[in-house]
C-alpha cells in the first residue's frame, strides 16, 4: 500500500508561483512513476504531468508544458510540480498519483494506470 499527501496549494494572483509536493510511503519510492492530476469543478480529471522512476521520462500536457515543471527527490520520498506563470484556468484541486507495483504500464496520462491517489491540494489562481 501506498499512502501520497499533497501540500503547497493556495490562493494566488495570475502570474505568481506555486510549488507542489507530494510526499509518499508505503514502498521504495523511487520504483514507480508518479503523476500529477488535476480536476476543477464540473470537469473531469485531467492529467497535468508525470515522472519516471529515476526522474527521466517527463511528460506534460500541453495546456502546462513551459510553465510548470515536475522533479522528483527520491532520498526525500516527494515528487514537485513547480507551477510557474499561473492562469485563472489552472484552477483545480490537484492530485498525485501512482501505480501499483504490478500495474502494466499504460501511458502517463491514463487515469486508468494509476491505483493510488493523493487526498488532493486546491491551487486557485485569481485574474
Amino acid at each position: 500500500q501506498v499512502q501520497l499527501v499533497e501540500s503547497g496549494g493556495g490562493l494566488v494572483q495570475a502570474g505568481d508561483s506555486l510549488r507542489l509536493s507530494c510526499a509518499a510511503s508505503g514502498r521504495t519510492f523511487s520504483n514507480y512513476v508518479m503523476g500529477w492530476f488535476r480536476q476543477a469543478p464540473g470537469k473531469e480529471r485531467e492529467f497535468v504531468a508525470a515522472i519516471g522512476r529515476s526522474g527521466g521520462y517527463p511528460s506534460y500536457a500541453d495546456s502546462v508544458k513551459g510553465r510548470f515543471t515536475i522533479s522528483r527527490d527520491n532520498a526525500k520520498n516527494t515528487v514537485y510540480l513547480q507551477m510557474n506563470s499561473l492562469k485563472p484556468e489552472d484552477t483545480a484541486v490537484y492530485y498525485c498519483a501512482a501505480p501499483s507495483s504490478s500495474k502494466p504500464y499504460s501511458g502517463y496520462g491514463d487515469r486508468k494506470y494509476y491505483d493510488y491517489w493523493g487526498q488532493g491540494t486546491q491551487v486557485t489562481v485569481s485574474s
